[in-house]
């Protein structure tokens, strides 16, 4: 989890809104150069099995728990492809792909899958074919598979409707939010209807925070121009995808597409933006191997871009995914100081050791700690870990980048402008300045995508 935007109320945001494993807890690579692949084989794997109904359910009503109450109305008697992954659950954990093989006067045709496949089947970044699901049987359609990233022609023609049922973090690198982009460009063009079963952003609905994203380095790993911490659901992403106008490009939609497309959304019902993931009552399901737990879906937009180029690394030893930083080839004394010098809204460090399972030696670094949520700003840490890396290494690591992992940051972090500042000005560069020019682009931003909440 798109192009420039042309409606007159957006017009303000033309020059502000850029419309949004290390990172990419399941997202940073780009896709892959295609290579000839031989006829597939499913792998000889082990499925995890979908996670027992919970006894105690949460009030809160997901989408594929509104449609259910609702009898199926938006999907009777309609053949359906499911998007979906491990995390594409009912309320009590039953995979909605379960529900939906069982919904009366509703034909379940095939599921589509995205990175990690439909059960977790497979490594980050490994491409994979089509295969036949052990679990249900059904035919599995990739969108992984090094070619493509969005449905084709062939893989709809069977269809009425795609159904989209995918766990967001809310972070605009995190590609569940492009992949469902893909698809919806796929089903406008080929004139099938998306129906997305809308979920809660887990950071809630009320933040918006870091740079937007440049339109010419939209890419599968940045798709919307929206801040690096968007504040938007999935449903209201599709809504602003099929609302407002794009600039020509590989990742946007036409307006012939949008024009013909059909998109449902089935909001949810008891959620609110102010709700964080521990207030809705829902368990989590591990959205990627890094994603494991709530304190990881906070990190990733925390420390991710922070850790992309230069010493910085998130995690200590084998534990800490994006809530432990330490640097490869600086004392733990110096840049704890330095950190904490900052004195960071709503965030303090404390030190903490971890084994690495994969050479047996402990690791120490600095645990981040949120204290304040509403005062936390979540990107606001990684550009001065940025700078912190000039200053504390040989060389400018931005200036010095190879030219894949600079192309792959900027994708990921979406101004040349701030990139170009910190290559030239390193340890002297004025991030205050930069933080303060994205939060009054975030408010601007905040203001105009209310016409695409569903919630408040």
């Amino acid at each position: 989890m798109l192009g420039a935007l042309r409606l007159p109320f957006l017009q303000p945001l033309l020059p502000l809104l850029v419309p949004l494993l290390g990172l990419l807890g399941c997202s940073a690579s780009q896709p892959p150069t295609p290579k000839p692949t031989a006829p597939f084989v499913a792998p000889q794997i082990t499925v995890t099995p979908p996670p027992a109904p919970v006894e105690k359910s949460s009030p809160l009503l997901l989408g594929i728990d509104v449609l259910e109450a609702d009898g199926f109305a938006a999907v009777k008697g309609k053949r359906l492809g499911l998007l979906t992954h491990p995390a594409g659950v009912n309320r009590r954990g039953i995979p909605t792909a379960d529900i939906l093989r069982r919904a009366p006067g509703v034909k379940l045709v095939a599921l589509f899958a995205v990175e990690h496949g439909i059960n977790g089947e497979f490594p980050a970044g490994k491409n994979f074919n089509d295969y036949i699901d052990k679990r249900t049987g059904l035919p599995v359609r990739t969108l992984y598979d090094g070619k493509t990233r969005k449905p084709t022609q062939t893989q709809l023609k069977d269809l009425d409707a795609l159904v989209v049922d995918l766990q967001d973090i809310g972070t605009r690198s995190y590609t569940f939010i492009s992949a469902m982009k893909g698809a919806m460009s796929a089903c406008f063009e080929y004139g099938v209807e998306i129906i997305i079963l809308d979920r809660p952003n887990p950071l809630g609905g009320l933040k918006a925070d870091g740079p937007p994203m440049d339109a010419d380095l939209l890419s599968y790993v940045g798709a919307f121009r929206v801040p690096y911490v968007h504040g938007l659901t999935m449903g209201e992403l599709a809504r602003m995808t099929k609302d407002a106008p794009e600039a020509p490009g590989r990742h946007a939609l036409t307006d012939a597409q949008r024009t013909k497309g059909k998109l449902t959304v089935i909001p949810m019902r008891g959620w609110t933006r102010s709700m964080r993931w521990t207030e809705t009552g829902l368990t989590w399901i591990p959205t990627s191997p890094l994603i494991s737990d709530f304190e990881a879906v906070k990190g990733y937009p925390m420390t991710g871009l922070g850790c992309e180029l230069g010493g910085f690394k998130h995690g200590v030893g084998s534990q800490y995914q994006f809530r432990g930083v330490l640097h490869l080839t600086t004392k733990i004394d110096v840049y704890e100081k330095e950190l904490r010098a900052l004195k960071l809204p709503g965030i303090d460090f404390r030190r903490v050791s971890a084994p690495n399972t994969k050479t047996g030696k402990a690791g120490t670094g600095l645990y981040i700690e949120i204290r304040d949520y509403d005062a936390w700003r979540p990107t606001e840490l990684n550009f001065h870990l940025m700078r912190l890396a000039c200053k504390l290494e040989p060389r400018n690591p931005f200036t010095f980048a190879p030219t894949p992992q600079r192309s792959l940051f900027l994708n990921l972090m979406g101004s040349r402008a701030f990139f170009n500042d910190l290559a030239a000005n390193g340890k002297n560069t004025d991030i205050e300045r930069w933080l303060k020019q994205w939060r009054e682009q975030a408010k601007i931003y905040q203001q105009q995508s209310q016409k695409y909440w569903l919630y408040r």
